[in-house]
Order: C-alpha cells, then structure tokens, then sequence
C-alpha cells in the first residue's frame, strides 16, 4: 500500500490508534489536531503534525495544496453526546462546519477515498440490534451532526462522484482514551474515579445497555478500509456484539483495576437512549473480521495502563451554551 493520508483528530484517542496502523501499511501519514482532547504524546513518531482546528477553512486549503493527500480519516469530533445539548453552536461547528470544509477541500484535490466515523446515535432510540438499514432518529445534537455529515458524504458522492466509507463505532474504550473527561467515555471516568479514591457515578439505575468496544478491535478495521473495495460507499456498525448494563460495567471495572470496596452512587438520571447496540453482521461479511478481544481483556490492558498513566483533574467545559436541565453533576 502506498500514498498519503491525512488523519484529523490524530492525537485523540480512536485517531491516535487509526493513525499508527495506517502507518504500519505503509503510508505517509499526516496529523491534524487542535489537541484540544489529544495529546502530542500519543502522535505517531512517523506521522507529520500540523496542530490546528477542522474549523478553519483557510488551513484546510492549505494542507491540501501543500501536500498530495490520497485518504482522508476523519476522526476529529467532540464526541460527548449527552452534553452536546447544552452546547449545540459549538457542537455543530466542530462536528458539522469542520466536516465540511474537510469535504469541500477532498472533492477540490480528488482525493481518492473519505473515511468518516460517524456514531451509533445517529439511530436514537430504534429498533434493537441497530442495523444499517434502520432510518435513524438522532436524539441529540451529537448525533444530529454526524448524521448530516453522513448525508452530505452521499450528496458529494451524488454530485462530485467523492468515495466514503461511513463507520458507526459506539462505546469504544482502551489504551491513551482521555480518562480526564467527566463528560465523556464511562470507562475512562470510573477507572479515573477510583484512582481518585471517588465513588462511581452512575446516571439513573444503572440499567442502561451498551456494548463496550475495545480499540484494538476497531482501528484495524476503519485503517484497512480504503483498500478494500466492498467497502466503499456504505455504511458500517463497528463494535463489540455482547451488551452490559452501566450497573455490570461498574463490577466489571472494580474487578479490572483490583478494588472491592469502592463505592456506586446513583445519580440523577439524564435524558438518554436506554438502550443502544448494534448488529455487525456486514462489518463481518465485508471485512472478514472478528473480534480478537473479550470484554474482561480489554478492560484489564486498559486498567494495567491507566494505572501506569494515573489519575487526571477533568477540566471544565467553558463553554455551556444552555443551562436549563443541565445534569447537576455537570455544574461548575
């Protein structure tokens, strides 16, 4: 495999780990993040950096006539859904505007092939399993935008004749996930809660199902796929099969970082889908792939490497658009 990708969000967590086994095929690798959720520690020694926003159009049309991009990985997000309604402006220009002027410059250089991860919220509350073929009926802002950006890749392709890949990764944890974000990623906030020697909260009952990805399982897959021709112009769940409720995770991470007697508090329950997880039956039909990792797995390499990373300060969002109905334990 040869050629030149250019990966945004390629500090952060899912594009960090796309961005090494891209390179490990063999192609030039560029990184664009505004290390405003990564970390210049988890770039690829072998990838050129250039630290700055999807928001910025200008610096978008430059990169592309600096360099002769071939694929672009776009991973660059703010990936916090249930927040998202509280900062809907800031949420549609990063996850939508940014999209755009990623597009606009890859039909403008004739790229050769747009991979984009989308979400599981862009199906709400729907049928269960969520299969591809579904209508999906976002019900947050997040899965708003990534749902409009899945339609305006298709319109590109329509009009321009621009190749996608759609993938719709959901709950995906593992090494270098930012554990420091209060907001986001529930395995990271419970394993960053008991290094801080702080009950884990848990929204409601507890009795909300989602199936827990392992990184490791998923950034082969949405590397690979520019080279593999069934893949393009579709759309793709890509996670685990098994689903938990948030109150078996809790035990299961307890278990994983080596702790008994660490406290589960129930909190106020927030306005969320009860129950989300997908079907993967064409990711393995197309991709011949299945998963290398059991759940305990990959919660025990997360736990071994969060304990060597330790416990972070969750910064604050500084940027809260709505107040009303904000959870509690999101207030400053």
């Amino acid at each position: 495999m040869s050629g030149t990708a250019l990966i945004t969000g390629g500090a952060g967590f899912i594009g960090s780990h796309v961005a090494n086994e891209v390179i490990s095929q063999g192609l030039n690798v560029i990184v664009l993040d505004d290390l405003s959720g990564g970390f210049k520690k988890n770039i690829n020694e072998k990838a050129e950096f250039i630290e700055g926003s999807v928001t910025d159009a200008e610096l978008i049309k430059s990169v592309f006539k600096k360099y002769e991009i071939d694929y672009v990985y776009h991973l660059a997000a703010y990936a916090a859904e249930g927040l998202s309604h509280f900062i809907k402006k800031f949420n549609y220009e990063n996850n939508v505007i940014g999209s755009i002027n990623l597009i606009n410059a890859s039909v403008n250089y004739d790229i050769k092939c747009f991979v984009f991860t989308s979400s599981i919220a862009v199906y709400g509350k729907n049928q269960l399993p969520m299969t591809e073929d579904l209508t999906p009926q976002p019900e947050d802002s997040y899965g708003i935008a990534k749902y409009s950006v899945e339609m305006e890749l298709k319109a590109s392709k329509n009009m321009f004749d621009l190749d996608y890949i759609i993938f719709r990764p959901h709950n995906v944890y593992g090494e270098k996930q930012n554990i420091g974000d209060k907001y986001r990623n529930v395995i990271g906030i419970f394993m960053n809660q008991i290094m801080s020697e702080q009950p884990l909260t848990i929204f409601g009952d507890g009795e909300q199902t989602r199936a827990f990805s392992y990184i490791k399982d998923i950034a082969p897959l949405i590397a690979k796929s520019p080279f593999i021709k069934g893949a393009y112009n579709d759309i793709f769940n890509v996670g685990a099969d098994i689903n938990y409720t948030v109150n078996h995770l809790a035990k299961e991470v307890k278990k994983a970082m080596g702790v008994e007697d660490t406290e589960i508090v129930h909190i106020e329950e927030r306005n969320e889908v009860k129950h989300a997880y997908s079907d993967h039956s064409k990711q393995k039909e197309v991709f011949n792939y299945k998963p290398k990792y059991s759940f305990e797995e990959g919660l025990q390499i997360m736990a071994e490497w969060a304990k060597k990373t330790g416990s972070k300060t969750s910064k604050e969002f500084d940027n809260i658009e709505i107040r009303k109905n904000l959870p509690p334990s999101w207030l400053k």
